[in-house]
């Protein structure tokens, strides 16, 4: 009985996420509540209540003592608020999908918009998408339900609507009512919301039951996504939907049927091997060579598809022969078939340039995933198979402590994956850096280091931190700066945070400190203006406090010191050219350079007799005076534009001749003298 496997068979991204946020709170020592059951499988459900999960209705029943888990399938805005309004701790499992659904009904529903929704409206995904509306919504099953509403409300021609459909929803179904909505409601925006996951998988289901005999569907009784694969494939062949294996009746499989298998998003793979393997025994199939407790569901997806088609040999060696965009051609060694690598099963690194993994001529073992005897071709996979190898890379890892090397290949809620040896391995957010980072975009693309913390064989999960590898590398550098740090030393380093009083920057292994007062030779009102986090900057230690671990830094050069250029190019007598930027009742402050003023006193303002200098000067006007006096200890400078005046001439007074001539001839002389500075 030849059984075929649909390469997308069992968990989907929202559901797998979902079982691993709470996996991973339980592995951290926190005690969970989901909101409701976290996923359609009773089997998942009992096995994570054996750990202590417990299932909750309402968030005002979560023990003050344990974090909720919202799953995937969302709640409505009203869930979040009173989550907030507890103040119970939440981990929002949502899956992404959902989410922007949310996102489009809440935007679109408070302009106006009439809301459409294709599924089930007592389904937990509809109940959140619904609650995220502001104003009407109405949900329809199928074309006929469509067309009762368009028809019973014209008035929607001229109003604002919108159509979107639960992420499981039936895709066949869905293409109908597309057509009937944009017949009959000219004006309505529809959005194709169905997750694309879930349109794969009914399209493959839907592929393989036009062409077996029989179609085994896997998956729980609740699960909605489940019920559409039963619906899609009965309309092609008899379809059996089971929940375990011990559901498979054997007289169903008859000799030389071919029997299509496939499973629900919440189905997990173990679950799916079990009912392959009772099949198999069922109709006395051959029995699986290659061991799958350790794979993952897609891993096991695909060798399972492979090993079915070659049941004697699953892996090959292959030369590459070309590189493309999109795939990898091999020559694949002892056999007739040309052999291809899609892109996406060349690495598990999505932004990896095929160039740079594989080169023409290059011999590789690769893991058969399809055969098309047909067309003569060999769909093959190398991630796989490098997968399988660094799986025990990173097993041995955990085991001794090991480093391993990594790149950051996701950003993803809650933390990072980074890819080691062919690995996926999670990295929480509190583990990917040593500081706490609320953006973890620039990790991306990013070579690290990182320590295993955990493994899950049965799971294939692994869980890593870059942040002990770095903290450990922190203290060597630490230890090492304070065995030969002196005053006086040069560094470079990055800026790392701003205060209002200063930068901290980060000298490899230790911070210091350079104060706002220590950043420029002139004055300013906050390091920003100087340095930003990120820069690059050259300091030197003013001063180290072994004991209490501080270190102060300067930034300022000698070299730069306007004082110091000023020493060099001003002396006394010097004329300079300045800007008025003060003013007192005594004079004016005039800049030299920047940094340095000079005082012009009242009585050196003009050759005449000023009685404020705001008579005869203005803030911004440009000056030309002289340097009369420099005083280096005080860092006072004295100017004066009136010793670069001719002195004026006393003014005429007319007097009577006779006491013109009885004046004597020194009171004269000293009225004509300039007034005494």
């Amino acid at each position: 009985m030849p059984v075929r496997l649909a390469e997308s068979a069992g968990f989907c991204f929202g559901v797998n996420n979902a079982v691993n946020q709470v996996y991973r709170l339980l592995d951290e020592g926190e005690k969970v509540c989901t909101l409701g059951p976290i996923i359609h499988n009773p089997q998942v459900v009992d096995k994570l209540a054996s750990r202590g999960v417990t299932i909750v209705d309402d968030p005002a029943d979560v023990p003050a003592d344990s974090v909720l888990v919202i799953r995937s399938h969302g709640v409505p805005q009203s869930t979040y608020r009173q989550v907030e309004a507890l103040g119970v701790r939440c981990c929002d499992a949502t899956c992404p999908f959902v989410a922007k659904i949310h996102k489009i009904v809440d935007e679109h529903s408070a302009q106006g918009a009439v809301v459409l929704i294709a599924g089930n409206p007592e389904h937990p995904e509809v109940l959140g998408i619904r609650g995220h509306c502001h104003g009407e919504e109405y949900c329809f099953h199928d074309e006929e339900e469509l067309e009762n509403l368009l028809v019973s409300h014209p008035e929607w021609d001229k109003t604002p609507c919108i159509m979107v459909a639960q992420t499981t929803f039936n895709k066949t179904i869905w293409k109908k009512c597309e057509k009937i909505a944009k017949k009959l409601c000219t004006n309505v925006k529809i959005f194709d919301t169905i997750c694309r996951a879930t349109a794969k998988r009914q399209e493959e289901a839907i592929s393989l039951a036009q062409q077996c005999d029989q179609m085994v569907i896997v998956g729980g009784r609740e699960s909605s996504n489940t019920a559409k694969l039963r619906d899609v494939c009965a309309a092609y062949c008899p379809t059996l939907w089971v929940e375990t294996a011990d559901e498979l009746p054997r007289d169903r499989f008859l000799p030389g049927m071919t029997v299509g298998l496939t499973a629900g998003a919440s189905t997990p793979a173990d679950i799916i091997k079990e009912v392959h393997t009772k099949m198999s025994e069922i109709m006395n199939n051959e029995s699986l060579e290659k061991n799958y407790e350790e794979m993952s569901s897609e891993e096991f997806a695909a060798a399972i598809d492979a090993t079915l088609q070659n049941p004697t040999d699953d892996k090959v060696r292959g030369l590459v022969v070309s590189i493309a965009p999109n795939e990898v051609q091999v020559e694949v060694i002892g056999r007739k078939q040309t052999g291809y690598i899609p892109i996406d099963e060349l690495s598990n690194d999505p932004s990896a340039d095929p160039h740079d993994l594989v080169k023409v001529g290059d011999e590789l073992l690769l893991l058969i995933m399809r055969t098309n005897d047909q067309e003569g071709t060999i769909m093959l996979s190398k991630k796989r198979v490098d997968a399988l190898k660094g799986w025990q890379i990173v097993v041995d890892a955990e085991a001794e402590g090991a480093i391993l090397d990594g790149v950051v290949t996701e950003v993803i809620k809650g933390g990072v994956l980074v890819v080691t040896n062919g690995v996926r391995v999670f990295v929480p957010a509190s583990h990917a850096s040593v500081g706490r980072m609320e953006d973890l975009s620039p990790l991306k693309g990013q070579n690290v280091q990182l320590k295993i913390l955990e493994v899950n064989q049965n799971r294939r999960h692994a869980v890593g931190s870059i942040r002990l590898v770095a903290q450990a590398a922190r203290k060597e550098q630490e230890a090492a700066f304070w065995a030969q740090a002196e005053v006086g030393q040069e560094y470079t380093g990055a800026v790392k945070s701003l205060t209002s009083y200063g930068a901290f920057v980060d000298l490899g292994g230790v911070d210091g400190m350079v104060h706002i007062s220590e950043m420029s030779w002139s004055r300013i009102k906050h390091p920003s203006e100087v340095m930003n986090v990120g820069d690059t900057v050259t300091v030197y230690i003013k001063a180290l406090d072994a004991e209490k671990r501080k270190i102060s830094l300067g930034y300022r050069k000698t070299e730069d010191n306007p004082w110091e250029i000023f020493k060099a190019q001003y002396p006394v007598d010097s004329i300079v050219t300045a800007k008025v930027v003060g003013m007192t009742t005594f004079g004016v402050f005039a800049q030299i350079i920047p940094g340095i003023d000079g005082l012009v006193h009242i009585s050196q303002i003009a050759n005449h007799r000023v009685e404020k200098p705001q008579d005869e000067l203005q803030v911004g006007q440009e000056i030309t005076a002289k340097i009369t006096a420099i005083d280096y200890d005080r860092k006072r400078i004295s100017l004066s534009i009136r010793a670069l005046l001719e002195p004026e001439a006393p003014a005429e007074v007319e007097a009577p001749a006779e006491e013109a001539v009885e004046a004597p001839a020194e009171e004269a002389v000293a009225e004509e003298a300039p007034v005494e500075e």
